[in-house]
Protein backbone atom coordinates (compact mmCIF):
# COMPACT_ATOMS: atom_id res chain seq x y z
CA UNK A 1 0.00 0.00 0.00
CA UNK A 2 1.18 3.82 -0.94
CA UNK A 3 0.97 6.39 1.73
CA UNK A 4 0.98 9.96 0.24
CA UNK A 5 1.72 12.73 2.82
CA UNK A 6 0.53 15.72 1.47
CA UNK A 7 1.32 19.46 3.53
CA UNK A 8 0.75 23.06 2.62
CA UNK A 9 0.06 26.48 4.01
CA UNK A 10 -3.87 27.85 2.88
CA UNK A 11 -4.07 31.25 2.03
CA UNK A 12 -7.63 31.47 0.87
CA UNK A 13 -9.52 28.81 3.86
CA UNK A 14 -13.19 29.18 1.98
CA UNK A 15 -11.54 28.50 -1.34
CA UNK A 16 -9.40 25.32 -0.16
CA UNK A 17 -12.31 23.67 2.07
CA UNK A 18 -14.97 24.05 -1.02
CA UNK A 19 -11.94 22.47 -3.54
CA UNK A 20 -10.96 20.07 -0.83
CA UNK A 21 -14.33 18.30 -0.89
CA UNK A 22 -14.58 18.04 -4.79
CA UNK A 23 -12.11 15.09 -4.11
CA UNK A 24 -14.83 12.80 -3.72
CA UNK A 25 -14.17 11.87 -7.36
CA UNK A 26 -11.12 9.88 -5.92
CA UNK A 27 -13.96 7.25 -4.81
CA UNK A 28 -14.32 6.02 -8.05
CA UNK A 29 -10.75 6.12 -8.87
CA UNK A 30 -9.13 2.00 -9.38
CA UNK A 31 -6.74 1.49 -6.37
CA UNK A 32 -7.70 4.32 -4.14
CA UNK A 33 -8.55 3.46 -0.62
CA UNK A 34 -9.40 6.31 1.50
CA UNK A 35 -8.09 10.10 1.72
CA UNK A 36 -8.24 12.06 5.55
CA UNK A 37 -6.69 15.14 6.77
CA UNK A 38 -7.23 18.39 8.55
CA UNK A 39 -5.90 21.61 10.32
CA UNK A 40 -2.62 21.54 12.28
CA UNK A 41 -2.56 22.52 16.01
CA UNK A 42 0.82 23.98 15.83
CA UNK A 43 1.18 26.08 12.86
CA UNK A 44 -1.28 28.22 12.08
CA UNK A 45 -3.08 27.68 8.16
CA UNK A 46 -1.09 24.85 7.62
CA UNK A 47 -2.91 21.43 6.53
CA UNK A 48 -1.70 18.12 6.47
CA UNK A 49 -3.88 15.41 4.03
CA UNK A 50 -3.54 11.43 3.78
CA UNK A 51 -3.94 9.29 0.98
CA UNK A 52 -3.88 5.72 0.56
CA UNK A 53 -3.49 3.29 -3.17
CA UNK A 54 -3.27 -0.20 -3.58
CA UNK A 55 -0.09 0.27 -5.44
CA UNK A 56 2.72 2.96 -7.03
CA UNK A 57 1.13 1.45 -10.32
CA UNK A 58 -2.88 2.95 -9.38
CA UNK A 59 -1.48 6.14 -8.29
CA UNK A 60 0.76 6.90 -11.02
CA UNK A 61 -1.77 5.86 -13.15
CA UNK A 62 -4.28 8.18 -11.40
CA UNK A 63 -1.52 11.54 -11.72
CA UNK A 64 -1.51 10.36 -15.17
CA UNK A 65 -5.01 10.90 -15.74
CA UNK A 66 -7.24 12.54 -13.42
CA UNK A 67 -5.19 14.24 -10.73
CA UNK A 68 -5.03 17.76 -12.40
CA UNK A 69 -8.87 17.74 -12.93
CA UNK A 70 -9.63 17.24 -9.41
CA UNK A 71 -7.01 19.52 -8.62
CA UNK A 72 -7.81 22.93 -10.67
CA UNK A 73 -10.13 24.21 -8.06
CA UNK A 74 -7.70 24.66 -5.28
CA UNK A 75 -4.85 25.88 -7.52
CA UNK A 76 -3.85 29.64 -5.89
CA UNK A 77 -5.91 28.35 -2.35
CA UNK A 78 -2.95 27.30 -0.43
CA UNK A 79 1.40 27.80 -0.85
CA UNK A 80 4.67 26.06 -0.01
CA UNK A 81 2.82 22.43 -1.36
CA UNK A 82 4.91 19.31 0.19
CA UNK A 83 4.24 15.88 -1.15
CA UNK A 84 6.19 12.98 -0.07
CA UNK A 85 5.40 9.03 -0.97
CA UNK A 86 5.86 5.72 1.58
CA UNK A 87 5.50 2.66 0.63
CA UNK A 88 3.09 0.60 3.91
CA UNK A 89 5.70 -1.63 6.13
CA UNK A 90 3.53 -2.61 8.95
CA UNK A 91 0.62 -1.77 10.98
CA UNK A 92 0.71 0.41 14.33
CA UNK A 93 -1.83 -1.59 16.28
CA UNK A 94 -3.46 -3.94 14.07
CA UNK A 95 -5.76 -4.57 11.36
CA UNK A 96 -4.84 -1.06 9.70
CA UNK A 97 -7.61 0.54 7.60
CA UNK A 98 -7.40 4.16 6.11
CA UNK A 99 -10.68 4.82 7.16
CA UNK A 100 -10.95 8.34 9.02
CA UNK A 101 -14.93 8.49 10.22
CA UNK A 102 -14.13 7.45 14.15
CA UNK A 103 -11.02 9.17 14.39
CA UNK A 104 -10.87 12.91 16.13
CA UNK A 105 -7.02 13.70 15.50
CA UNK A 106 -4.37 12.52 13.74
CA UNK A 107 -0.63 12.07 14.84
CA UNK A 108 2.20 12.60 12.07
CA UNK A 109 5.89 11.57 13.00
CA UNK A 110 8.26 12.11 10.19
CA UNK A 111 11.92 10.78 11.12
CA UNK A 112 15.25 9.93 9.09
CA UNK A 113 17.35 7.13 9.98
CA UNK A 114 21.32 7.06 10.17
CA UNK A 115 21.53 4.48 7.51
CA UNK A 116 23.42 1.98 9.67
CA UNK A 117 20.54 2.05 12.12
CA UNK A 118 17.94 1.36 10.22
CA UNK A 119 17.37 -1.86 11.19
CA UNK A 120 17.50 -1.16 14.41
CA UNK A 121 14.94 2.12 14.39
CA UNK A 122 12.62 -0.41 12.68
CA UNK A 123 12.80 -3.60 15.35
CA UNK A 124 12.31 -0.67 17.93
CA UNK A 125 9.12 0.42 15.90
CA UNK A 126 7.65 -2.66 16.47
CA UNK A 127 9.14 -4.17 19.59
CA UNK A 128 8.99 -0.53 21.83
CA UNK A 129 6.48 1.76 20.07
CA UNK A 130 4.31 0.01 18.36
CA UNK A 131 2.70 -2.20 21.85
CA UNK A 132 3.04 1.03 24.37
CA UNK A 133 0.56 3.10 21.03
CA UNK A 134 -1.57 -0.12 21.23
CA UNK A 135 -2.05 -0.39 24.89
CA UNK A 136 -3.07 3.20 24.81
CA UNK A 137 -7.04 3.00 24.81
CA UNK A 138 -7.41 6.31 22.36
CA UNK A 139 -5.33 4.98 19.82
CA UNK A 140 -7.44 3.71 17.14
CA UNK A 141 -4.89 2.33 14.30
CA UNK A 142 -1.75 3.28 12.98
CA UNK A 143 0.50 2.85 9.88
CA UNK A 144 4.26 2.51 9.68
CA UNK A 145 5.43 3.57 6.55
CA UNK A 146 9.43 3.89 4.56
CA UNK A 147 9.94 6.13 1.44
CA UNK A 148 12.31 4.65 -1.30
CA UNK A 149 15.33 6.58 0.44
CA UNK A 150 14.87 3.75 2.65
CA UNK A 151 16.26 6.54 5.14
CA UNK A 152 13.19 8.21 5.78
CA UNK A 153 9.73 7.32 7.67
CA UNK A 154 6.22 8.00 8.48
CA UNK A 155 4.38 7.07 11.37
CA UNK A 156 0.86 7.77 11.34
CA UNK A 157 -1.56 7.19 13.99
CA UNK A 158 -5.59 7.96 14.82
CA UNK A 159 -6.90 9.08 17.64
CA UNK A 160 -10.01 9.08 19.14
CA UNK A 161 -10.42 12.12 21.34
CA UNK A 162 -7.27 14.65 22.76
CA UNK A 163 -8.29 13.70 26.16
CA UNK A 164 -6.61 9.97 25.26
CA UNK A 165 -3.88 11.33 23.65
CA UNK A 166 -2.39 13.35 25.83
CA UNK A 167 -2.05 10.62 28.26
CA UNK A 168 -0.36 8.43 26.20
CA UNK A 169 2.01 11.81 25.51
CA UNK A 170 2.66 12.98 29.07
CA UNK A 171 3.24 9.26 30.45
CA UNK A 172 5.00 7.51 28.27
CA UNK A 173 7.09 9.10 25.35
CA UNK A 174 10.23 10.03 27.37
CA UNK A 175 10.75 6.94 28.48
CA UNK A 176 9.75 4.95 25.79
CA UNK A 177 13.05 7.21 23.49
CA UNK A 178 15.25 5.94 26.38
CA UNK A 179 13.88 2.23 25.62
CA UNK A 180 14.58 2.34 22.09
CA UNK A 181 17.94 4.54 21.54
CA UNK A 182 16.07 6.29 19.31
CA UNK A 183 18.49 9.44 19.61
CA UNK A 184 21.03 6.71 18.12
CA UNK A 185 19.13 6.13 15.94
CA UNK A 186 17.15 9.67 14.31
CA UNK A 187 19.06 12.27 12.88
CA UNK A 188 15.87 14.54 12.18
CA UNK A 189 12.42 13.93 13.69
CA UNK A 190 9.61 16.15 13.08
CA UNK A 191 6.04 15.94 14.22
CA UNK A 192 1.97 17.56 14.42
CA UNK A 193 -1.02 16.79 15.87
CA UNK A 194 -3.77 17.32 13.05
CA UNK A 195 -7.68 18.09 14.03
CA UNK A 196 -9.43 15.89 11.84
CA UNK A 197 -11.95 17.60 9.49
CA UNK A 198 -14.75 15.66 8.40
CA UNK A 199 -15.63 16.98 5.23
CA UNK A 200 -12.22 15.99 3.70
CA UNK A 201 -12.60 12.18 4.48
CA UNK A 202 -13.04 10.32 1.10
Amino acid sequence: MLVKWMRCTVVDRPGFARAQRKWAGLLGEPGFRGQGGGWSRARNGVVHLFGFWESRAFYDSFMARSHDRLHASQVGTYKEMQVRLFEYRFDVKTGFRPVFTDADLLRVAHCRVRPDRIEHYTLMQEKVWNPAMAGSPGMLRGVFAQANTEDEFLVLSMWDSTAEYGKYRVERVERLALRAQTGADVTHVAGDVIDLEPSWTV
